[in-house]
């Protein structure tokens, strides 16, 4: 073949690249066969006996298109098929039907430092990577810089490890995935483990890839990255690809699939009418199965939810904007005067805020027994964008005694969702104003 020859033929393959999706999922299932027991798994392969498993299908009929310089977000529920497309996508895993179509160099982190191995130090772990992904050790010389750097963890990197914190192998993992010139980036969840330092470091690579012409594919569960960073968001739902479209759009979508009451575009129809049914699915939506609650009993929550601006029940509030925690109690004892209660806490358990009607000054009154009463607090939300705790209280006073009525702790978790966050725990809503002064 001529150089004019070769130089034509790299021309067109570099414009059907440009011209071709970076990622095309067309039609694609996922089954996986489920065993009551680990041995009827080989006694399948070996064709004895009749099925032994129940098949859970983990994405029905999935298709979508990902463009080139595109970074697309995933978002769904657990047990959606984010994490399973992904593998899909990037090889790991096979579909049962369909087909995936890749125009590019993948580089993808989805599970945090998956391909270390825990007895070699950092710098051999990078050495091992590079291999694995078509790297001579040249070229991994070369880029060994780039990556340490962005890693930034000392003297660790000559250190075992399996030594590090969950941190450090995230900084590590993310800084090889990061610096061997991909063109496409898979991110499945790793991020959340790094400071927000290292955390706002990766964003900034994500804007400069962006800004290269390079994609990014990102599942989180932090919707607040996912409005900020995604030109486009894709809904996975059990399986079932709900739509796609704006961040905003699927985010609001993905608050109605949390509280059961997603309801598509084309229908017209409630899909839940009793309202009971719908405080039960609101009430279940983000609720601690594992939250401890303790108290006296003679006052009991017997019911919980939080609203939004609009009044509608969801867990995922937009910073900024107004929300209501709700309780309803029943009193079984004629009680002098209870003080109803909220905090937030931080996923690491940190008392963030939180206030009482007597604090509030809102009610000092006694309440008989057989009262039913409703307590709403309003007020907007003022935390960073992220996860929290929601705990609920019941208590008062027997004399000069403090009682514990009921408790809930950690009974909800809370979205915040933002595209602006400050410094610490909390927004202070500045305004800022800048004027001209005299000369020094």
């Amino acid at each position: 073949m001529s150089t004019d020859s070769g130089n034509q033929s790299q021309v067109k393959k570099e414009s059907i690249m440009k011209n071709s999706p970076a990622i095309d999922v067309n039609h694609v299932s996922k089954v996986y066969r489920l065993y009551e027991k680990p041995y009827y798994r080989i006694l399948d392969a070996m064709g004895i006996g009749g099925p032994k498993y129940t098949e859970h299908a983990a994405l029905k009929d999935v298709s979508f298109q990902i463009g080139q310089g595109e970074c697309v977000g995933i978002i769904g529920t657990n047990g959606s098929g984010k994490s399973t497309i992904l593998k899909i996508i990037t090889g790991v895993v096979q579909p049962t039907g369909g087909s995936v179509e890749v125009n590019g160099r993948i580089s993808a982190l989805l599970e945090l430092g998956a391909g270390f191995n825990m007895e070699y130090n950092g710098i051999e772990n990078v050495y091992l990577n590079g291999t694995m992904l078509g790297f001579s050790e040249e070229e991994i010389e070369d880029k060994l810089p780039s990556i340490l750097d962005f890693a930034d963890i000392g003297d660790y990197v000559y250190q075992p490890v399996k030594t590090y914190s969950s941190g450090m192998f995230v900084r590590l993992a993310f800084a090889v995935a990061i610096n061997i010139d991909p063109e496409i980036l898979i991110v499945d969840e790793a991020l959340s483990v790094g400071d927000v330092f290292f955390q706002a470091k990766c964003y900034h690579k994500f804007e400069e890839f962006k800004e290269m012409g390079k994609t990014i594919v990102f599942v989180s569960h932090d919707l607040s990255s996912i409005q900020k960073y995604c030109d486009r968001v894709i809904l996975l739902n059990q399986g079932d690809m709900l739509g796609e479209g704006t961040a905003k759009d699927m985010i609001d979508a993905y608050k109605q699939v949390l509280v059961g009451q997603y309801q598509p575009a084309e229908k017209t129809e409630s899909l839940v009418d009793d309202e009971e049914i719908r405080a039960l699915a609101a009430q279940k939506a983000g609720t601690n199965p594992h939250l401890l609650e303790y108290g006296t009993r003679q006052a009991k929550i017997t019911d919980f939810y939080i609203t939004d601006e609009h009044q509608a029940r969801s867990n995922a509030i937009i910073k900024g904007t107004s929300f209501t925690i709700h309780m309803e109690v029943e009193f079984y004892e004629s009680l002098p005067a209870p003080i109803f209660a909220f905090s937030f806490k931080n996923i690491r358990g940190t008392e963030i805020t939180g206030t009482n009607s007597m604090v509030e000054k809102a009610f000092l009154e006694p309440i008989k027994a057989g009262s039913v009463k409703h307590v709403a607090f309003t007020q907007k939300m003022s935390l960073q964008g992220g996860e929290y705790l929601l705990s609920l209280g019941l208590t008062g006073f027997a004399g000069d005694e403090f009682q514990v009525y009921h408790r809930l702790y950690d009974v909800l978790n809370v979205t915040v969702v933002s595209d602006k966050d400050t410094v610490g725990f909390y927004d202070m809503d500045s305004t800022v104003k800048v004027t001209e002064k005299g000369p020094f």
